[in-house]
């Protein structure tokens, strides 16, 4: 039987803030369509996943 691999984090803390900062960006920038309520739930996912609200 083989030993299992490390796994290490795809995405650094500092990642997730720039992704969370383009969303917020793009939400602030575009009218409202059936998008912006995916990238809303986008953003509070990426906060939870960085640790911030």
């Amino acid at each position: 039987m083989s030993t299992p691999t490390r796994s290490y984090s795809v995405f650094s803390d500092e990642d997730f803030k720039l992704l969370k900062e383009a969303v917020r960006h793009w939400i602030q920038t575009n009218d409202e369509s059936e998008l912006t309520s995916k990238y809303a739930n986008l953003y509070h996912r990426l906060g939870r996943a960085a640790g911030t609200p």
